[in-house]
């Protein structure tokens, strides 16, 4: 049985992507292995976009991913009878091979779907974020004949590369974003594929199902506990034990009994949401540590400040200017 919170990537699509193994390993400080905790995932990728130093790495490695049989999830997906029940099947097996959750809601005249990266402390390397994007929209294409493509991209960094990324998307580029996602037309939820396969569909995923229940990758329900985590911060509502579980039809009881049978509780995932969201708006806006706070529900900044150095081992100004290079951009000023 895999440990919780550990992914499963074979070396052999780091060399597909043309990427120097050996280098690149130990330019990570990570042994080779085939399966790798959260905190080394990331720090692989990192290595990854210092290696090629290409802004439109990612973005070429999505495109081909799928066409080379790169992503598990991703070749499931291009299997579905349709791009809404492609989504669904990437949002759930997702979790075998990376530490995030694709959340897709239908919201007016719009279908968004938002990766969230659970358990990341820090930025999520930009390789890896224009790898995932490009990967949905050539998924999109390709499964739909064409007749499907994203009306606006979203994403949590700081801009750059604008045109780069309106070039290759054909849409409109939004950043400091609450989350990295990209949207499409509602209706394009229930535009058939030209590539589904009903049987090839059933047979994998009865495969992926059995990988789940095995405990392979990052816990579905944990993931689900997060995003609603996640969703109530977002809407500005504390997020206590009662309201996650009335968010997700459970009873407090259920909903604290499953985690503890998962080995983790309420506050431990509160916790991690609380420090990623934090770590991700000091790298992608200019909010102070006061509005921050507010935004992770600490109802004394003080009392955020002590948490961020129980997780950081600094404060949170500073752990700011090391990870950020850039000028400051004012929030609200165009790019």
């Amino acid at each position: 049985m895999q440990d919780p919170g550990t992914f499963s990537l074979p070396i052999g699509v780091l060399s597909k992507l043309g990427m120097p193994i050996e280098r690149l390993f130990a330019r990570a400080g990570v042994a080779p292995s085939n399966v790798w905790a959260t905190s080394e995932f990331f720090r692989i990728w990192a290595a990854a976009e210092e290696e090629f130093n290409d802004p439109g790495a990612g973005i070429r490695f999505g495109d081909e991913g799928i066409a080379r049989g790169y992503g598990v999830a991703a070749i499931v997906a291009l299997h579905a009878p349709d791009f809404r029940s492609a989504l669904a099947a990437l949002s759930r097996y997702k979790i075998l091979t990376c530490p995030e959750c694709v959340e897709v809601e239908a919201k007016g005249d719009e279908a968004i779907v938002r990766y969230r990266w659970l358990q990341a402390t820090g930025p999520v390397p930009r390789l890896l974020v224009d790898m995932t994007m490009a990967s949905l929209r050539q998924l999109a294409r390709r499964g739909t004949g064409g007749k499907v493509a994203p009306i606006r991209l979203e994403l949590t960094r700081r801009p750059s590369d604008e045109a780069l990324l309106r070039r290759h998307f054909g849409c409109p580029i939004v950043f400091g974003a609450a989350s990295d996602a990209m949207v499409f037309d509602r209706a394009a939820l229930d535009v058939p594929f030209v590539t589904a396969d009903g049987g090839a569909f059933a047979h994998v995923l009865d495969g992926l199902e059995q990988c789940i229940r095995y405990g392979e990758g990052f816990s579905a329900f944990v993931a689900e506990v997060c995003v609603a985590i996640a969703r109530q911060l977002s809407e500005g509502r504390q997020p206590s034990v009662a309201a996650v579980a009335a968010r997700l039809n459970l009873s407090t009881r259920t909903l604290q009994r499953r985690l503890r049978e998962l080995g983790t509780s309420f506050q431990q995932q509160f916790g991690r949401v609380r420090r990623t969201t934090a770590g991700r708006l000091l790298v992608a806006t200019d909010l102070d540590a006061v509005a921050i706070s507010m935004l992770v529900g600490f109802a004394e900044p003080n009392s955020f400040a002590r948490a961020f150095r129980h997780w950081e081992r600094t404060t949170p100004t500073r752990w700011r200017d090391q990870r950020v290079n850039v000028p400051r951009i004012h929030e609200g000023t165009p790019p």
